[in-house]
């Protein structure tokens, strides 16, 4: 027994030696990770001042000023957006509002099912109420059994909502706001098409810059112009009296023709700036009167 105590003595000793080798070891490697993370930290560091370099600059842009092009694509230089529809402060809460009120006027609530009194048969009890060891059962028509009521079953019902004529003009210049935020609205003077040609209206969209859906806005209805939109994918002919907050969300990108801002600001805009907007068509038409008076004297 006394033989055996140096025998573990050493064994101890010997395994003692080599852990301190190895944290050694992990003491030099660790030295490289510091380095390591220094680097990213910096990475982290230039990659967050250049993100807030690139919201200065978006930030410093005007919204309002938007590329302005050609019936063949080609760029004008910019236009100013009328500040009463494209200068709104966007209400997420109306547009969602006005959203939800129009998908659910869209729906014809037409879906109708049959209640129990409504089903044809079951007048008789189908077998006796004792003695066949089977359940109780009045009816055959009874909504466990197979072609019986419907219960809780949808009725042609009226799912429309109201909302108000301000807040759905809230909701519009909010949308159109939003996409000239994002940098999305596009105006061009007009459309030199002589005849309906798809090719020719895929070659304006791809000159354009154009990369994903866009809604088109025309003044008044234009056959030639519609005819050569309506094969392309993702793009969608709509008046300007007709622009609504679906439309917007739906597609990416807004291509007005010059003629639609007096319009939208018209039809979309607050009180007073249809008002302005009345009262400088007034005298511009009386203008125009007294200058045909005068030229018939």
């Amino acid at each position: 027994m006394a033989a055996k105590k140096p025998v573990k003595k050493a064994a101890t000793k010997a395994a003692a030696k080599p852990v301190a080798r190895t944290t050694a070891a992990k003491s030099t490697t660790k030295k490289p990770a510091v380095a390591k993370r220094t680097t990213k930290a910096a990475t982290k560091v230039s990659a967050t001042t250049a993100a807030a370099t690139k919201r200065a600059d978006k930030e410093n842009e005007d919204p309002l000023q938007v590329p302005l092009f050609d019936s063949a694509g080609a760029s004008q230089g910019q236009i100013q957006l009328p500040e009463h529809i494209f200068a709104e402060e966007p209400n997420a809460p109306v547009m969602h509002q006005a959203y939800v009120r129009q998908m659910a006027n869209a729906r014809q609530g037409t879906a109708s099912t049959k209640r129990r009194g409504e089903v044809s048969g079951g007048g008789a009890k189908p077998y006796r109420q004792k003695g066949t060891g089977r359940a109780r059962h009045g009816s055959i028509r009874e909504p466990s059994m197979k072609g019986g009521g419907v219960v809780f079953g949808p009725h042609p019902r009226d799912y429309s909502q109201k909302m108000p004529k301000q807040m759905r003009r809230l909701a519009l210049r909010s949308a159109l706001s939003q996409k000239a935020i994002e940098g999305r609205v596009r105006v061009i003077d007009g459309f030199g098409f002589e005849e309906p040609r798809t090719k020719q209206a895929a070659e304006l969209i791809e000159a354009i810059g154009f990369d994903d859906t866009t809604l088109i806005v025309l003044p008044a209805p234009s056959y030639v112009v519609s005819r050569s939109f309506e094969n392309l994918k993702g793009s969608k002919i709509i008046l300007a009296r007709n622009l609504n907050i679906r439309d917007l969300f739906t597609h990416t990108y807004l291509l007005l023709q010059k003629d639609c801002l007096e319009l939208l600001e018209d039809n979309f805009g607050r009180p007073e700036s249809r008002s302005r907007s009345k009262a400088h068509a007034n005298q511009a038409s009386d203008a125009d009167h007294e200058e045909v008076k005068e030229g018939a004297k």
